[in-house]
């Protein structure tokens, strides 16, 4: 059922989340000294028992120089350079196995789908250590994992990752540096814009129902996981909301919309409680380029499941020149 704002109401919802002055000068600061650590990026073919798609093992460096794995997939026999899609995962999730998600190189790109360091537990496998994670208290998953300080938190490190996973590809003899375009759902979602803004290389994003999306109202109007995480810490660290929400400002999906300008697709679902449709429309409103909104009335999380993917299709087709 409907929890959240009306579809109406939604058009002319804004957030409340404020941009730190000092934004920018974070994420620069942070990407900096990751590439400082070097860019090593690994490919190794290997053996997925396909026919119609090749599948690349890839190991390139993340956050502070920290190995994150990735497949690689492209047509069987492609020698490149095509558009690329790079994927990333939803909360709880890893990159799975190497002979899943074949849609985008069986619809022509090189598709790239990155690891999620800490994560593979849940829903997916995962390959990628936390080798950086921070010490301190937390609720069970990662969403709390540092959450004291930007310096630590956790998706400092995640994000980090994403942006320079865009980096190795575009190195890559089979991709094409000049149109590669990211996406995700969820979780994944809010690293795709995160990159859109980070990275001047991503040509187009695709953000389906994002996560870690405005912060102030996403704890306080849904009980479910993940956002839940943040309130069961704060009941406990009762003292500790404002230092909290402090960290958030710098990883709030709303505040790399604010300065993303790259054409993206979002889809919302109305009875999404886990990513809540206001919390959508937040970024969405506040993101700066061209942008196209899919609203799935009767879904929840899963959002428009299969049906998404022809849409998403179409629109990088459009963006990427294939």
């Amino acid at each position: 059922m409907f929890t959240d704002l009306s579809e109406e109401d939604l058009s002319s919802y804004r957030s409340r989340q404020t941009l730190p002055d000092d934004f920018a000068e974070f994420w620069d600061r942070t990407l900096a000294d990751s590439r400082s650590h070097g860019s090593s990026v690994e490919v190794t073919p290997i053996d997925a028992g396909l026919s119609t798609i090749d599948v690349y093992d890839v190991t390139f460096s993340g956050y502070g120089g920290d190995p994150i794995r990735g497949w690689l997939r492209v047509p069987a026999g492609a020698s490149g350079p095509l558009p690329t899609i790079v994927q990333y995962v939803g909360y709880g999730g890893g990159r799975g196995r190497p002979w899943a998600e074949l849609f985008w190189a069986s619809a022509g790109f090189a598709h790239f789908q990155m690891d999620t360091r800490g994560q593979g537990g849940n829903w997916s496998v995962g390959d990628t250590a936390d080798a950086s994670g921070s010490a301190g208290p937390q609720f069970a998953g990662v969403m709390t994992r540092g959450i004291l300080d930007r310096e630590t938190y956790y998706y400092r490190r995640l994000i980090t990752d994403a942006v320079l996973a865009v980096e190795a590809v575009a190195g890559m003899p089979l991709v094409d540096a000049s149109r590669i375009a990211v996406r995700g759902n969820s979780q994944g979602g809010a690293l795709a814009m995160a990159a859109s803004a980070l990275s001047s290389r991503v040509r187009a994003s695709a953000s389906v129902v994002p996560f870690l999306s405005d912060f102030p109202r996403a704890t306080v109007i849904t009980d479910a996981l993940p956002f839940r995480e943040i309130g069961e810490f704060l009941k406990i660290h009762r003292d500790k909301a404002a230092r909290v929400h402090e960290t958030l400002r710098y990883f709030d999906t709303v505040n790399f919309a604010r300065l993303s300008t790259v054409p993206t697709y979002f889809a919302a679902a109305l009875m999404d409680a886990v990513t809540p449709p206001s919390t959508v429309f937040a970024a969405f409103h506040e993101h700066r380029g061209p942008k196209e909104m899919t609203v799935w009335p009767y879904n929840g999380h899963e959002a428009g499941d299969v049906d998404e993917l022809p849409r998403m299709l179409e629109f990088f087709r459009r963006e990427l020149d294939l």
